[in-house]
């Protein structure tokens, strides 16, 4: 077994271990509001929090210590839409993951069509079969070596919007949703075969 120190790593080194190793990772297609811009961007440091109330992590990380626009957004305006991404989409969302300036939205590369929130004046895409309005709960800083590397959103979900096809008896039909999850570099995984294990009483 090799044993590592990650502080005697670069960054990218470091980077290149945790991808390789947290996998399958879910991904949060996000949209943010800037004006009149709607930002999108696809992040797979994301997961659930709590179900009550029901609450999602994002981690966004700084590019030379700089915001990205995703992050700045939503603590700006503190709403955000959160979508899943499945088979079907998974390659306009891809398109997204484009560098470009706070006021060009990311959407004009794709073929997406807008879906109006709720509960939130952020508007999210019609193409996902589940999407969460939520709206900022809380907004961590992650600092190291006296600098900002990353931001932690927590945020709240304020409407579930699920495609009527995936919902059965109160539950999400996980092979309808068809979910897809990133693994290290330019690779994803679709869902493989499932099992149960009962869990000990």
């Amino acid at each position: 077994m090799l044993s590592i120190d990650p502080t005697a790593l670069t960054e990218r080194d470091t980077y290149k271990f945790l991808i390789g190793s947290v996998v399958p990772r879910p991904i949060a297609f996000v949209t943010t509001r800037n004006g009149e811009t709607l930002n999108a961007a696809p992040f797979s440091y994301f997961n659930i929090v709590a179900s009550e109330p029901p609450l999602l992590s994002l981690s966004i990380q700084r590019k030379e210590g700089i915001m990205k626009d995703t992050a700045r957004n939503a603590i700006m305006t503190e709403e955000l839409v959160i979508h899943i991404v499945d088979e079907r989409n998974v390659t306009m969302v891809n398109e997204t993951a484009a560098n470009l300036g706070p006021n060009e939205s990311e959407l004009d590369r794709t073929t997406f069509s807008i879906a109006p929130s709720e509960i939130i004046e952020t508007a999210g895409v019609n193409e996902a079969k589940v999407r969460l309005e939520c709206k900022l709960h809380h907004h961590v800083p992650i600092e190291y070596a006296g600098k900002v590397t990353a931001d932690l959103l927590i945020a709240r979900v304020v409407r579930f919007h699920i495609d009527p096809a995936i919902y059965h008896l109160g539950r999400i039909d996980a092979t309808e949703l068809a979910p897809v999850s990133r693994l290290a570099g330019n690779f994803y995984a679709k869902l493989g075969d499932s099992f149960e294990i009962e869990r000990p009483k």
